[in-house]
C-alpha cells in the first residue's frame, strides 16, 4: 500500500502504520489528537473581493452515508484534498489547516469524520467515536 501512498507528514505516516498493523489504533488516535488536519471550506466567490472572503460563516465540507449519517470531510494535508473537492464546487478554492482538537472543540458532536476520502490511506470515524474522543479530550483539559 505504501507504494500508492507516500506519507508526507507524521499524521500520514501514523495512519499508514495503523492501516498496515505496525501500530495500534490507539497510537494512531493519539497522533491524530496531536496533529493538524485540513478542512475544505466553502468559498462563495460572489461574497469575495479579491482573495478576501466577506462571509462570516465557514461552511465545512460534509457528506452523508447511505444511512443519512453526516461525515465531516478532512485531509491529512491540503495537497490531499485536490482531487476529492473538485466534485464539490466552491470547496476547491479554500480551506483551513488547524489542530484536530480545535475542530472537536468548535464543531461538537453528532457527526462522523472521513479522513482522506478517495485515498488508499484514510479512515472513517463514526459519530460515536467522535463523541468518545471529545469526552476523553475534555477530561485531559
Amino acid at each position: 500500500m505504501s507504494g500508492e501512498f507516500d506519507p508526507r507528514n507524521n499524521l500520514e505516516e501514523s495512519l499508514l502504520n495503523a492501516q498496515e498493523g505496525r501500530i495500534s489504533g490507539e497510537d494512531f488516535m493519539k497522533t491524530l489528537m496531536e496533529s493538524q488536519v485540513y478542512m475544505p471550506i466553502y468559498e462563495d466567490q460572489k461574497k469575495a473581493i479579491g482573495n478576501i472572503q466577506l462571509g462570516d460563516k465557514a461552511k465545512p465540507l460534509s457528506v452523508q452515508d447511505d444511512n443519512g449519517v453526516e461525515f465531516l470531510v478532512l485531509f491529512t494535508s491540503p495537497e490531499r484534498a485536490g482531487t476529492f473537492v473538485k466534485d464539490f464546487p466552491g470547496y476547491d478554492d479554500g480551506g483551513l489547516l488547524t489542530e484536530f482538537t480545535w475542530l472537536l472543540e468548535k464543531l461538537g458532536i453528532g457527526f462522523g469524520i472521513s479522513l482522506n476520502p478517495g485515498w488508499p490511506v484514510g479512515i472513517d470515524l463514526e459519530p460515536e467515536a467522535i463523541r468518545q474522543l471529545t469526552a476523553s479530550d475534555n477530561q485531559l483539559l
